[in-house]
């Protein structure tokens, strides 16, 4: 069946018999990022995310990852695997700011594109009439040679995974295959063919819970998992879950490439490798998610009175549960100590393998210093996750963080403590740079901040790269 324009929504496919979704999949990106603003750290491991003794990883370098450490373990543990690598806070203005460059690549190719989150997006090549003479492999790959090649030279070397198919499933499995910096083209008619052989962890959403129910079925394979009925899928894994993979194990997905909308809400939402069972790290993950939910609100002046968390059960089931306050707030703060309460009354014992926290009712206002009082005790700190600081707070010095010093010239913070802060001096343009101490308090010393932030949607969802 031939895809079908259909107005104001755009392109929408139904089985296309042409390859033009694109998915497009940034390389461990906000190591990437820290790696080329850091000449020092290029080809070692890098982790970035929470540094203290309750931390959480966000990203983590290639180089790391030979070592076994991957998002959302602890940052003890990270320690513990790869004592060696460079522990980094998070700098999402500068994650941000690479990201804009890439989106507005992908439009330009494209009108009809869908960002996932900051690192990733699906780009409907079939809605770019004018840019793309055919839809014939040839083309396409050219297309996305040519995409590949743009977004690293205009982001300074960062490079992108991509994955070209006649469906967005097709696109994303297609994008894995071949990481770091891989492309990969499903021809139309192969599709079933590329699956079939491979270990059902293939599907995207099938971790480690759903690999062992399919194994008490005997399915280990994308094939086997196709030979399953859907009656006896939706018995063991659920409804939703079950008939989502007896249609993916048959590439069966027609779900449209959708631009953005106006934002109603402001949200953030990790996918997690394997499920979460500890509570103290799903409290870590909501507070560091509620410090990105309240960056954004406050980057475009916006605050809102209901607070919300999504969770997905590991066997698929989503609970979302929310709390409405009298006068809208923005701080981050708030919105995690009502996120944290939210989850206190749900049994999360069978792990977790999707979380989010957003804020609704959005206002162009917010009533100051309503709800500043201090975290509960027993809560995870804020700092241990990397948050930015609450309003009027001393900047402090975390680590990884720009600085520029008045006689130096710009680096960043190799680490602070005990009233020294060090800093190693270089940028994405330099030399590895030496490092020097310096007082905490030295008024020569700053925070340094890129002087062309470009904005981003409110409802961009946050990553864990």
């Amino acid at each position: 069946m031939e895809a079908n324009r259909c107005g104001a929504g755009g392109y929408v496919a139904a089985v296309r018999p042409h390859a033009s979704v694109l998915h497009l999949d940034l390389d461990a990106f906000y190591a990437a990022v820290e790696q080329r603003d850091k000449p020092s750290l290029r080809g070692k491991p890098v982790v970035v995310g929470g540094t203290g003794g309750r931390g959480v990883v966000a990203t983590a370098s290639y180089e790391a990852r030979r070592y076994g450490v991957r998002s959302a373990m602890s940052t003890r543990e990270a320690r513990a695997r790869c004592p060696h690598a460079a522990y980094l806070g998070t700098r999402f203005d500068e994650y941000r700011r690479t990201s804009g460059i890439v989106m507005d690549i992908l439009r330009s190719v494209s009108p009809q594109i869908e960002p996932l989150s900051l690192d990733e997006a699906f780009v409907d090549l079939a809605a770019a009439t004018d840019a793309l003479p055919d839809l014939e492999p040839g083309t396409v790959r050219a297309v996305a040679e040519e995409l590949r090649t743009r977004v690293h030279e205009a982001t300074g070397g960062i490079t992108a995974s991509v994955g070209v198919a006649s469906s967005k499933f097709l696109a994303k499995v297609a994008s894995e295959l071949d990481k770091p910096d891989g492309l990969v083209v499903v021809e139309p008619g192969t599709e079933r063919d590329l699956l079939r052989p491979r270990h059902v962890s293939v599907i995207p959403g099938v971790g480690p819970a759903t690999v062992e129910r399919l194994r008490r079925l005997g399915v280990h394979t994308v094939a086997e998992l196709e030979a399953q009925g859907v009656a006896e899928l939706v018995r063991e894994l659920g409804q939703a879950h079950g008939a989502a993979l007896h249609r993916f194990a048959r590439a069966e997905d027609d779900r449209p490439v959708e631009a953005g909308r106006e934002a109603k809400s402001v949200s953030v939402e990790d996918t997690y490798e394997t499920d979460l069972v500890d509570r103290r790290l799903l409290e870590g993950l909501l507070t560091r998610q509620a410090g990105g939910v309240a960056e954004r609100l406050r980057a475009h002046g916006l605050s809102g009175r209901t607070v919300s968390i999504k969770v997905r059960m590991h066997d698929f089931t989503t609970v979302s549960r929310s709390s409405t306050l009298g006068s809208p707030v923005d701080d981050a703060a708030t919105i995690g100590r009502l996120a944290r309460g939210l989850l206190a009354d749900l049994d999360t014992s069978g792990g977790v393998r999707l979380l989010g926290v957003g804020v609704s009712g959005l206002a162009d206002w917010v009533q100051e210093d309503l709800f500043g009082e201090a975290d509960a005790p027993g809560t995870t700190p804020v700092d241990d996750v990397v948050l930015p600081p609450p309003r009027g707070a001393p900047v402090g010095w975390p680590a990884g963080a720009d600085v520029v010093h008045d006689e130096h010239g710009r680096g960043w913070v190799w680490g602070s403590g005990r009233s020294v802060v060090t800093v190693r001096f270089e940028t994405a343009d330099t030399p590895p740079g030496p490092v020097r101490s310096f007082p905490d308090d030295d008024p020569r010393l700053h925070r340094w901040h890129h002087p062309d932030e470009p904005g981003t949607a409110p409802d961009d969802v946050g990553d864990a790269g």
